[in-house]
């Protein structure tokens, strides 16, 4: 059990089990082109164990009197499967009140030797300003040694509003162990707007550069280091 300020339970298998660039930089198009809430204030939350490979999560955030639905401010929930190298997830999320939103977020991950793939689906409606599309991404992550990997990854995004504002990003990415406690990454997003679609590269919790006008393309590189102690 957790209570409190939290991750949202959707942000777990988002976070890098469906998704070579671990939902963490510019190049994940998974994450730049869906939408979920990561945090979650005033939750209560239930992780079940590993049940013969299945395994879930359940979140409710309680209201905190400025929010509409029966004292909820929204729910998650999560499931999740695993057999040797292969993998499914999915995850749903209902937040009530202003701007609620409905999303959800899934998909499949394999590993075949030092080649990692991984295809997801994703769609919401809701949010302040309203999202309404779907998508899917596909990416895979070689470990070229035991120190070097790369990745890439596609991700397209279909606007469901009638808009016809689509976008789509190609990734590449590529991570060096320094030593057991230093990473060394770098990643690279080139995505493109259409119609007046206004998606940008923001990496997690990073708003992104705003793009120089609505359906204009967005580039971008980001190079970085993780210590771990």
């Amino acid at each position: 059990m957790r209570a409190g300020r939290q991750y949202s339970p959707i942000y777990i298998p988002f976070k890098g089990q469906l998704d070579a660039f671990g939902a963490g930089t510019i190049a994940s198009g998974l994450n730049n082109l869906s939408k979920i809430t990561p945090y979650e204030s005033d939750a209560i939350t239930y992780l079940s164990p590993n049940i013969y490979g299945f395994s879930m999560t359940l979140q409710a955030s309680l209201r905190d009197g400025t929010t509409d639905g029966n004292g909820l401010a929204g729910s998650v929930e999560t499931f999740d499967y695993r057999n040797g190298p292969l993998r499914f997830s999915y995850a749903h999320q209902q937040t009530n009140g202003d701007g609620a939103l409905r999303a959800n977020l899934g998909g499949v991950s394999f590993v075949y030797g030092s080649l990692t793939s991984y295809l997801a689906f994703f769609n919401g409606d809701g949010g302040t300003p309203r999202y309404h599309s779907d998508g899917a991404s596909v990416s895979a992550m070689l470990a070229l040694n035991s120190r070097f990997r790369a990745s890439l990854g596609y991700t397209y995004l279909r606007d469901r509003s009638g808009g016809d504002n689509d976008a789509d990003q190609f990734s590449a990415a590529c991570e060096y162990d320094m030593s057991k406690t230093l990473l060394l990454y770098a990643s690279a997003g080139w995505l493109r707007n259409r119609g007046d679609a206004t998606f940008t590269l923001r990496g997690v919790n990073v708003v992104g550069l705003t793009p120089s006008y609505a359906g204009a393309p967005v580039r971008g590189v980001q190079i970085g280091m993780l210590e771990r102690f």
